[in-house]
């Protein structure tokens, strides 16, 4: 007996048929890279999420620390719009300290170490009256090679110049020249490394314990210190007329050069600033130190006040503007 022969399927698609045997097969694949590519979307979401949170700090905003406030300003204090990232410190002149925020662990300050630089060359070379220039200053080649530099922040000083001390503390201080600092630096100590010695004791001295100075600039990365530290150099420093009067100066010149050289800090003249020291760089942010006339318990007093490490990993330019935009805020909230 012949056996019945099985029943061969069509090979192409029967008519009236929605589909084919193969066809949920092909679906099941193109769900299957759906899910695969809604998945890898996934995953980098999550990655820029971390990369922001790394950047920006997954961290709640720090509290201010008001312990070494006066009891009955600790709710004014308090009440002000402390910036959510970097370090702050605040004092008033009649009343003392204002306030800390953030960690206060050393961070690259860039340019404000040229507050330091400009205090011990006054403490060591006294300026009488705001008249007084105070004695002049060979400029060296060295100086005047630095002043080619397009990576640094700088003054065209010419070898052989001799330059007032007053107008040198005036071109390092308003448009924060580094060879200026540098040529300062070797008039008074001989060489760089013996101020940059008598910069870390004079921080010593006033009891700044978390500082380090590296070079008289601040061009250094190793040049750290915290907000409470800058704000103790801030009081002796800012205090003293002579500092505050040069950093008041919109712009400075280099004798027999038509070129005015700006101050790098906007806030001069706005909501009583009279005077400051900014500070940029790509591993410090933007740092500021001010100072400004505001009426608190009914009286005009002095108010110091130093932010740090604002928008570091940014460009120097948007740290800078961050640190000033902070620093406006807590300026015109002292009322």
């Amino acid at each position: 007996m012949r056996k019945p022969e099985l029943e061969k399927r069509p090979a192409s698609k029967a008519p009236g048929r929605s589909h084919t045997p193969a066809e949920p097969r092909r679906r099941r694949r193109r769900w299957r890279k759906l899910g695969a590519r809604f998945l890898n979307l996934l995953v980098l979401c999550a990655a820029a999420t971390f990369a922001v949170l790394a950047v920006n700090g997954s961290d709640p905003p720090p509290k201010p620390d008001l312990t070494q406030v006066a009891p009955d300003l600790r709710a004014f204090a308090g009440a002000l719009p402390w910036p959510t990232g970097g370090e702050t410190a605040l004092w008033a002149q009649g009343v003392g300290d204002l306030g800390t925020c953030g960690k206060q662990t050393p961070v690259p300050i860039a340019s404000l170490a040229k507050v330091m630089t400009a205090y011990v060359v006054l403490r060591d070379h006294p300026l009488a009256a705001p008249s007084d220039p105070g004695p002049d200053v060979l400029v060296d080649d060295r100086a005047a090679m630095e002043s080619l530099s397009a990576d640094e922040s700088s003054a065209p000083v010419r070898g052989g110049q001799h330059i007032s001390e007053r107008t040198l503390l005036e071109l390092m201080l308003v448009p924060s020249a580094n060879n200026v600092a540098r040529l300062l630096a070797r008039w008074d100590a001989g060489s760089e490394d013996a101020f940059v010695a008598r910069m870390n004791a004079t921080a010593a001295e006033l009891g700044m314990q978390n500082t380090t100075y590296a070079d008289p600039a601040g061009y250094a990365a190793a040049t750290r210190s915290t907000a409470a530290d800058q704000l103790e150099l801030a009081e002796s420093a800012f205090t003293d007329s002579t500092l505050l009067d040069i950093t008041a100066r919109h712009d400075a010149r280099v004798p027999d050069d038509p070129a005015e050289l700006p101050n790098t800090d906007s806030l001069l003249g706005l909501d009583g600033v009279v005077g400051g020291k900014t500070g940029s760089s790509t591993p410090a942010g933007g740092a500021l130190m001010w100072a400004a006339r505001r009426t608190i318990g009914g009286q005009e007093r002095l108010v110091l006040g130093v932010v740090l490490h604002q928008g570091a990993g940014t460009t120097p330019d948007q740290g800078l503007a961050r640190a000033l935009t902070v620093s406006r805020r807590l300026i015109t909230a002292l009322r």
